[in-house]
């Protein structure tokens, strides 16, 4: 028998097809040929034996798809302010702004303008880190996790961290507290039980072998009931009397006081720049801003992280800080900050403007699917306020004989792309993760789907 694949055209007889000769003056020639290579390839692999097989009209959706950018915007319907999988914190304006503004050209990244001399990203948003943080100094980096296997290198390598089991937490990514900590350099000495740890077992943990005393904030989830830890100031007092330097990851990056809104429980920076050495947080999760892992605390403690090697491995390009100063120059004025930063205003919508938001898109969105409302719970997300109460009101779709799976896979693949909750076969929108410009096209991407 004949095997069929010889009979494969050639990448030379595809790119002379008349239609793929007119593909070729509005695509790039490599483009085109690493797409019809592609399809060959498969098949190859045995797909495609059709003989009426459309190869000009496969090799153009292949050269679509390869020109598509990888990256692109999703419309959270949702309620999970802090998304992970949708890249966290949307920026302010006046980040975006900044991140333009020093991305288009040149910039004094690295270079003291005054002497002419090389100069250090470091510097950028260290005072304005210190000021907004209460702390004597700051720098950034390109994530917490980065934050935290600087600061244990430069802190405590080769040496005993002293940290509570109850803290020896999982955070995204499956990435794990004592695995970070092992890639630092640092000893892992483990004190306490996992719901109960006292002032008086960092005490007797401490001898010559120690480097640093680590406290780490349980954001992504709460324990209650027979639980104790040693409150930051306790431990401050602690490691200030042994001259070892106290480290506390609090996580989301909380600056704004949230507690008029119902929001308490997660942790301010404020809180623990006092009595900790550093305080080290995510850029992109409560503050608002880019990805970014902050490190703020006392200057002498601060400055060994400076001139670790680590500090060029993990830092952060110029636009992220760019972003970052930008939003927390924002951060001068509480009002404005909560105003101006999309997840603070987002946390903090009144219930009612929710619910009449909620209405006019039950109306918009009851032309194309059986629609209703009815009360539900957004969320923080990105591992702060676990416990959080967020109430909301959800638009409630029944997506009819194709199912709610079905539609919404309809609604991701957009464009634009669609992202809502499914629960109990209906589609569920939550509009505090909607901003207003977006849903014209929320309605839009319904009606489409309707459509198909």
């Amino acid at each position: 028998m004949t095997d069929p694949r010889r009979h494969l055209p050639s990448v030379a007889r595809l790119l002379a097809l008349p239609d793929v000769v007119r593909l070729l003056a509005e695509s790039p020639r490599n483009l085109v040929i690493a797409a019809i290579r592609d399809l060959v390839g498969a098949a190859r692999q045995g797909a495609h034996r059709d003989p009426d097989f459309d190869w000009p009209a496969e090799i153009t959706a292949r050269v679509l798809d390869r020109r598509a950018p990888s990256l692109f915007p999703v419309i959270n319907a949702t309620g999970v302010v802090l998304h992970t999988n949708l890249g966290r914190a949307p920026l302010a304006p006046e980040a975006l702004e900044a991140a333009l503004r020093i991305g288009r050209g040149y910039s004094n990244l690295e270079l003291d303008v005054a002497t002419g001399a090389r100069g250090s990203r470091l510097d950028h948003c260290s005072s304005l880190l210190a000021e907004t943080c209460g702390a004597e100094d700051g720098i950034a980096v390109n994530n917490a996790a980065g934050a935290l296997v600087l600061a244990l290198n430069a802190i405590a390598a080769g040496r005993e961290v002293i940290i509570s089991r109850g803290e020896l937490v999982e955070i995204g990514g499956s990435f794990r507290i004592p695995d970070i900590l092992e890639k630092s350099g640092a000893i892992l000495r483990e004190i306490g039980t996992t719901n109960r740890t006292h002032a008086g077992d960092y005490q007797t943990a401490l001898s010559e072998r120690t480097g640093a005393i680590l406290v780490v904030h349980r954001s992504n989830f709460a324990m209650s009931g027979f639980v104790t830890s040693p409150a930051i100031d306790e431990l401050g007092r602690l490691a200030t009397t042994a001259g070892v330097p106290l480290l506390h990851d609090v996580g989301s990056g909380l600056l704004a006081d949230l507690s008029p809104f119902g929001l308490t429980g997660e942790p301010r920076i404020h809180d623990a720049t006092p009595h900790a050495d550093l305080v080290l947080f995510s850029g992109d999760k409560l503050l608002g801003g880019p990805q970014a892992g902050c490190i703020v605390g006392r200057r002498r403690v601060v400055a060994p992280l400076r001139k670790n090697p680590y500090a060029r491995a993990l830092r952060a390009d110029k636009m992220t800080l760019a972003a970052l100063e930008a939003t927390l120059a924002l951060y001068r004025d509480p009002a404005q900050a909560l105003a101006a930063i999309p997840v603070l205003r987002m946390l903090t919508t009144p219930a009612a403007t929710l619910a009449a938001r909620a209405a006019a898109l039950r109306e918009r969105l009851g032309e194309h699917f059986a629609a209703s409302l009815e009360p539900g719970q957004s969320a923080v997300g990105g591992g702060s306020f676990p416990e959080a109460p967020l109430p909301t009101t959800l638009v409630s779709l029944d997506p009819g004989a194709r199912g709610a799976h079905s539609l919404a896979l309809s609604l991701r693949l957009g464009p634009p792309s669609v992202l809502v909750r499914i629960e109990g076969g209906r589609l569920l929108i939550d509009p505090r993760t909607v901003a207003v410009d977006e849903e014209d096209a929320l309605v839009g991407a319904f009606a489409s789907a309707a459509a198909g």
